[in-house]
């Protein structure tokens, strides 16, 4: 009986991480938009990206959502790679520049290049802040704060749920 149990746990997890990731594919295939080579700007209507996008990205991205601390895929990740807007494809981030901030979001002290991202102020929460949006397609993917390490000083306080990352090839 208890060989019967546990096989059947094994199971139900591993269908569960294969429909993950079956889900995170047939967002990308769902969604014309995507490309990690265009950086062409995107002008895409609201109601549009909520039929493409999966509600949980579609809240932060298009709604100015936030994940809760340290419950991101990315918060404490290290491999080396790169990271895209989950929205479009745009590229962001290398895992060179993230760093270890203790905040609970995926830090990183600058972008793969100046024009990857765009900043706007928020002064949501009773909070005056710098809001950092995707600059293809104006997705919000977090802040930036003045407390990062060097060379930058800057923090860029991300939301894993809009970022995709891909692996650099060994």
């Amino acid at each position: 009986m208890r060989i019967v149990l546990i096989t059947i746990l094994f199971a139900m997890t591993t269908n569960c991480s294969s429909q993950e990731q079956d889900d995170k594919g047939r967002q990308k295939a769902d969604n014309p938009y995507y490309s990690q080579t265009d950086t062409t700007h995107l002008d895409v209507s609201d109601a549009e990206w909520k039929k493409i996008l999966p509600e949980d990205v579609y809240r932060v991205a298009r709604k100015e959502g936030t994940e809760r601390p340290f419950t991101g895929e990315y918060w404490d990740a290290e491999t080396r790679g790169t990271y895209y807007c989950a929205v479009c494809g745009n590229k962001l981030f290398r895992s060179t520049a993230k760093f270890a901030s203790s905040c609970g979001w995926p830090s990183f002290y600058e972008p793969v290049r100046p024009n990857s991202v765009n900043y706007k102020p928020d002064h949501s929460m009773g909070m005056s802040r710098i809001e950092v949006e995707c600059a293809r397609c104006d997705s919000h993917l977090g802040h930036i704060f003045d407390d990062g390490p060097e060379p930058t000083g800057k923090r860029f306080c991300m939301n894993s749920i809009v970022l995709d990352f891909e692996p650099d090839e060994e």
